[in-house]
């Protein structure tokens, strides 16, 4: 699969999943769709269906879903006043806006589950590959093969669980329970302070025993619920990483350049993983989606949740933003996503091309 086709494939699923949720949240609110588009600009193809044109569209960089009286100063017949979004109360015009990014948010949980109900996990076992000389858990008397069963109480199931215990532990003494040969043995081990990396290159403090895994790992199989829970969680870790990263790269700590791809790289990306196979392709889908729904909540007045923004205001102060304020605040928003796709566009160029 090329790298452009696997682009399109990828972003016709996104854009797919997200104006799916702004269409069957207006339809439920009672609002009319009069276009639902892949694409934009002229028509290619599509098929009308009551009152909705189905169509795909040549421009195939997003889509968009066109409602009755979606424009507050557009004139709108008597007979279609029940159908307009902006009759409709702020309530049902914040729920149905804010329907496309959960909906991506929902795509990515999907996607999750799917693999973890069909392929399950790969964990690593909270067994001792090696311990280092002179660290403290080599003072404690741990040696290979053993297997960490508790720290201070909690049953460790996971190499993640315990390393997670330890360096929450802020350098205090740990009661470690292992097992050695079917004979469970409790050790107390004080951690050491080292000077590490965290996920985005900082530097850090953090406590550890000095042992590193065994290379032996344990297939677990998940059912419809394990499957479904870790989806969820997997989900919520992706978003706040992703939105740490970006509050990261605003704050200058981490390098805009290696962190912030645009379509260029996007495409690039998505081609790679279309060759490694179906399910590292759905999952960058997976990785995608989150950040397009991240990305379509942001307060910029032309997105969704600039959208969002003036509705909360509306509910603040009992009215509508006047029109000439919205306008003025969507050309804005307009010119800050314009410099916003420059210099994505010029990171892309420079990484791909020059780096």
């Amino acid at each position: 699969m090329s790298s452009f086709f696997a682009f399109i494939v990828v972003l016709g699923v996104l854009v797919f999943f997200h104006e799916l949720g702004h269409f069957l949240v207006a339809r439920l609110c009672g609002v009319g769709v009069e276009v639902f588009s892949l694409g934009f600009g002229p028509r290619i193809i599509g098929k009308k269906s009551g009152r909705t044109d189905y169509r795909i569209s040549a421009i195939p960089l997003g889509g968009y879903v066109k409602m009755v009286g979606e424009e507050p100063e557009a004139e709108i017949a008597k007979e279609d006043i029940p159908l307009s979004f902006t009759h409709k109360s702020v309530f049902r015009r914040s729920l149905i806006v804010a329907a496309g990014p959960a909906f991506n948010f929902l795509l990515t949980i999907m996607i999750l589950f799917g693999l973890f109900r069909v392929s399950g996990v790969s964990v690593a076992k909270p067994l001792v590959g090696d311990v280092q000389p002179e660290s403290p858990a080599y003072a404690a008397g741990i040696v290979k093969d053993d297997m960490i069963l508790s720290i201070n109480g909690k049953n460790v199931d996971t190499w993640e669980d315990m390393a997670a215990l330890i360096s929450g532990s802020g350098g205090k003494e740990l009661h470690v329970r292992i097992r050695r040969n079917e004979k469970e043995i409790l050790l107390q081990i004080t951690p050491e302070t080292i000077l590490g990396k965290n996920l985005f290159g900082e530097d850090i403090e953090r406590y550890v025993i000095g042992i590193t895994a065994s290379a032996k790992r344990e297939h677990r199989a998940m059912g419809s619920p394990e499957a479904l829970a870790e989806s969820i969680r997997q989900t919520w870790e992706i978003t706040r990483l992703t939105v740490v990263s970006v509050g990261k790269m605003i704050q200058g700590s981490i390098p805009v350049k290696e962190n912030l791809g645009g379509p260029i790289v996007i495409a690039q990306m998505s081609g790679e993983m279309a060759k490694k196979g179906f399910s590292e392709l759905i999952f960058w889908i997976a990785l995608l989606s989150v950040s397009l729904g991240i990305l379509n909540l942001l307060p910029i007045p032309v997105l969704d949740g600039g959208h969002l923004f003036f509705f909360f205001i509306e509910m603040l102060i009992g009215k509508p933003v006047n029109n000439r304020v919205r306008e003025i605040a969507q050309q804005a928003g307009f010119f800050v996503l314009l410099l916003l796709m420059i210099f994505v566009f010029y990171n892309d160029i420079s990484r791909v091309f020059f780096s």
